[in-house]
């Protein structure tokens, strides 16, 4: 493959990507469901839908993926993008806890009797977990190699949450470009775990 085709074929899946996650989004603000909710409401599932988003990019920044961002201005950006998929998390929580305490207080101890609650709580605790991880890894006891492993398995464990969280929930996202979306995400990681057990 020539390297103008291989640009072109780059530019295609990044164009293919872009396209769906403007689809989703536009489906997501012309839902029904959110008629009649208050903003507090629609701020949550909003903030829920951007951490989503930018997850699709963490694992390709972290690998040198995305165009014009290869190795340490990949990883830096991929840190800081990192912070802000924690803060449109915890704004998502934080909007919901407003809407409904109690469901979020059910949620938060897995006794919520939707299975989707437990899923994205899951999720919720392995992403800060990651974060805490990449925050203090100079500060933690352990070899780069181990680090990078710990880091690698709870980010994936928050990747898989999600998923199962967003498809079981039936919510603001419409179902066709919500699959699209995760099916975008899922794959982004396993590239970019694939290219990583290379390096190894």
């Amino acid at each position: 493959m020539s390297a103008r085709t291989h640009r072109l074929s780059g530019l295609l899946i990044w164009a293919a990507v872009v396209v769906i996650i403007l689809l989703a989004l536009f489906a997501s603000a012309s839902s029904p469901f959110l008629q009649w909710r208050d903003p507090v409401y629609q701020l949550a599932s909003f903030a829920g839908i951007g951490a989503f988003v930018l997850m699709l990019f963490q694992p390709l920044l972290a690998t040198g993926l995305v165009p014009g961002l290869p190795g340490y201005g990949g990883r830096r950006v991929h840190f800081y993008l990192g912070l802000l998929v924690v803060a449109l998390v915890s704004v998502h929580v934080g909007a919901l806890w407003i809407t409904s305490p109690p469901d979020v207080v059910d949620a938060l101890l897995f006794v919520s009797p939707t299975p989707f609650s437990h899923w994205g709580v899951g999720a919720m605790w392995a992403l800060f977990a990651a974060a805490v991880v990449a925050s203090l890894r100079r500060f933690l006891p352990i070899r780069y190699r181990n680090w990078r492993r710990l880091h690698v398995t709870l980010v994936t464990t928050a990747v898989a949450g999600t998923v199962l969280h967003m498809l079981l929930i039936e919510g603001v996202m419409e179902p066709l470009s919500k699959v699209a979306l995760c099916i975008v995400v899922v794959s982004a990681l396993l590239i970019a775990l694939a290219r990583r057990n290379q390096r190894v």
